[in-house]
This record gives C-alpha cells, sequence and structure tokens, in this order.
C-alpha cells in the first residue's frame, strides 16, 4: 500500500475538498487533530462525512463538526507509520467516495550515523559503510548521504552510487587521489530532523584489499595421504605495487561446515597442508592482505575469499588383517611406538606452511607407507 498524497475532489480544476493539514510529520505519540472541509457546492453536511486511517473507518467519536462544511477528527498517541511512504488519512461522503486524502508521516528523527568505515578495492575506488544510530529504525523515510573531501584543500563532495542491496553503503567509482587523506561523513535527514556522524580520516592506501588470489589450485603430493599441496597467484591488480602480500588458507572437510584457518602462511604462494585424512575431500580457499603498499604503515584489509577448490588425499594403502600373527603384531607395535615418540616433533613442526623438517617427514612417511605394503603383501602371502 502506497500513501497518495492528493486531493481528489475537483470540478472543473476548483478544488471542492481538502484536509488540513496536509502531509504532516510528528513524532510517535503525538496527537494529531485533522480537518476535511468541503465546498458548499457539493451540497454535504460535514455531519454525512466519516474519515479512514489506512482503509479502515474511524469511529465517530474522534469527530467534531465544526461547521456545515468543516469534520475534524482527533487521534491521540498515533503509533509509528506502517510504511515508509506515510500512513493514509481520508475523508469520505457518506457513500464512500473519497474526498481528499492525507500521508501522515509518524516517526523519529534520525539519530548520528555510526560505525562508519571504508576500503578500496586495488586502490581504484573507495566503498564506506555505516550503521544507522540509536534503534536504527525511524518508520520514516529517511536520507543518507556520504560525504567527503580532501582534508587541506578541495571542495565537499557527495557520493552518488548508493546500493539498494545494501541500503547503508555507497561506492565512489573513480577520481580519488593517493598520499593525501580524506575527510568523509554521513548524513543523516528526514521530515522530523538530521544527525550527522562522526567525521573519519583515511588515506587511500591505507584501507587497501584486493581482489581474491587467483589460480587456485589443490594437488596430492605423490603418494602421501595425508598431505595436499596448494598453490595460487598474486592478486593480478596490483602486480605494479610495492607491497608485502599476507596471505590465509581455511580447508574443511566436504561433509563438515566449519572451516579450519591457517594464519601462518605469510607471503609465499604455495603451502603444504599436512596432517589430513587420508582418502578425503577437502574444500580449500585462500585470501590475501596486501601490506605496506607504497610503504603504508597500516594493515591492510583482508580480501575476500577465493572460490572454494576441492581435492582428496590419496587412500591409505594398509590392510586391517585378521592375523593372529602375534610377533609381527608386537614389532608392529614397538616400531609405531618409536617412531611416534621419535617423529611427534616433526610432525608438528611439518604442520603447516613452514619448510622446517618437511622433506624428513615426506621421507619417513613415505618409508612408512612402503613398509606396510611390504608387510601386508608377505602377511596376503603367508595366508597363501
Amino acid at each position: 500500500i502506497v500513501c497518495v498524497c492528493v486531493c481528489v475532489c475537483c470540478r472543473g480544476g476548483v478544488l471542492m475538498a481538502g484536509i488540513f493539514p496536509q502531509d504532516p510529520a510528528l513524532p510517535i505519540g503525538s496527537t494529531l487533530t485533522a480537518t476535511c472541509s468541503v465546498s458548499p457546492d457539493l451540497g454535504l453536511h460535514a455531519s454525512s462525512l466519516f474519515w479512514s486511517l489506512n482503509g479502515r473507518r474511524l469511529p465517530s467519536s474522534f469527530y467534531s463538526v465544526l461547521s456545515p462544511t468543516a469534520l475534524s477528527v482527533t487521534l491521540p498517541g498515533l503509533p509509528a507509520s506502517r510504511q515508509r511512504s506515510g500512513d493514509n488519512l481520508v475523508c469520505h461522503n457518506h457513500g464512500g467516495h473519497v474526498l481528499a486524502g492525507s500521508c501522515l508521516y509518524i516517526g523519529m528523527p534520525p539519530v548520528k550515523p555510526v560505525n562508519l568505515t571504508c576500503w578500496s578495492r586495488n586502490t581504484k575506488d573507495l566503498t564506506c559503510r555505516w550503521a544507522p544510530g540509536g534503534q536504527g529504525e525511524t518508520f520514516i523515510k529517511t536520507k543518507y548521504t556520504l560525504k567527503y573531501k580532501l582534508r587541506w584543500y578541495g571542495r565537499e563532495r557527495e557520493c552518488e552510487e548508493y546500493s539498494a542491496a545494501q541500503p547503508y553503503s555507497c561506492y565512489i567509482p573513480r577520481d580519488l587521489a593517493l598520499f593525501t587523506p580524506y575527510e568523509i561523513w554521513v548524513e543523516a535527514t528526514n521530515q522530523l530532523g538530521s544527525a550527522t556522524s562522526d567525521v573519519i580520516t583515511l588515506d587511500i592506501l591505507d584501507v587497501v584489499t584486493t581482489d581474491p588470489p587467483s589460480g587456485v589450485s589443490v594437488s596430492r603430493v605423490g603418494d602421501l595421504e595425508d598431505h595436499l599441496s596448494v598453490r595460487w597467484e598474486s592478486p593480478p591488480a596490483l602486480k605494479d605495487f610495492l607491497f608485502q602480500a599476507k596471505y590465509q588458507i581455511r580447508y574443511r572437510l566436504e561433509d563438515i561446515s566449519d572451516w579450519k584457518v591457517m594464519d601462518d602462511v605469510g607471503n609465499l604462494t604455495s603451502c603444504r597442508l599436512a596432517g589430513l585424512r587420508p582418502g578425503t575431500v577437502y574444500f580449500v580457499q585462500v585470501r590475501c592482505n596486501p601490506v605496506g603498499i607504497y610503504g603504508s604503515r597500516r594493515a591492510g584489509i583482508w580480501s575476500e575469499w577465493s572460490h572454494p577448490t576441492a581435492a582428496s588425499t590419496p587412500h591409505s594403502e594398509r590392510v586391517l588383517s585378521g592375523s593372529c600373527d602375534s610377533k609381527s603384531g608386537d614389532s608392529n607395535s614397538t616400531l609405531r611406538r618409536e617412531l611416534k615418540q621419535f617423529f611427534g616433533w616433526v610432525r608438528n613442526n611439518a604442520y603447516g606452511c613452514g619448510g622446517m623438517s618437511i622433506k624428513l617427514y615426506d621421507q619417513w612417511r613415505v618409508w612408512m607407507q612402503k613398509s606396510h605394503k611390504t608387510r601386508n603383501q608377505v602377511l596376503q602371502g603367508d595366508k597363501s
């Protein structure tokens, strides 16, 4: 339902009926007295008229006949408007025909917007987002305007590209200066008042984020059953900038929604995931944080995660035997205990993307798998 704020009873272009006040804006809880006045030429007496609000007829106890051609209605304790376009207050003749209408805007003045943050994608643009202050709802149409200017010179400008999907955000696509701080703020206005956010000061180079890393690939590491290798490329849009990239990787099992994040990737563009489950599908994502663009001392802003890339670890070649060969079982058990104690630190240090002990760990895992494969072949030969 949209409130149509027009007077509809006319004759020969002459207004024959009207409501006063027309389209008022009032704070929640206000009392309103409105008057419907009709032309004597209509031949209607005020006592024959009635009022409706949002399509519902109002009780006659709210009415007062002011004159043969004027009927008022008093609405105490008005609640917030049901819709931002206003509530429909309508005056009718005795047959229900609409004589005149008025839109009621019942709400609150805006509160100072808060949590204003901005970021630049690849230094080419600027996107800012904020939150309405207070409870966030004014119940009437409120306009938010993002304004900005160079800190020491330049004229005040307004952002023009607002997002319908993100109501409290705006996008500045071009004509931004580098190495010069900007002052940015948000103004909120409606029919009941206005409010201005705190002013933030930022340099574009201090709030840079990037596109996600491209070319993400995940592959097996030979026959190692608990490893996957991840490789990616730096964001191409920043290839001409002097900066030190940081990367994060996260991965999860195919049937589990929780991600495990690795923070120690550094500025490498490859990583080894260790300690994984054999024969299992993993989804992997990578994101980038550009640090120190053109010498900026601020931490960059993390990019979005790359699209998930899937790969599976090799199936384990270990065969669970039903043999009662206690001698073989005892030696295997002892070997396991010794290796677990001796190489426990290797697994801990090889986990992640650090290069320390990776080669030794790989050699040990390959040897273990070959040992198990040979032992299983011997056991199967004994059975036959």
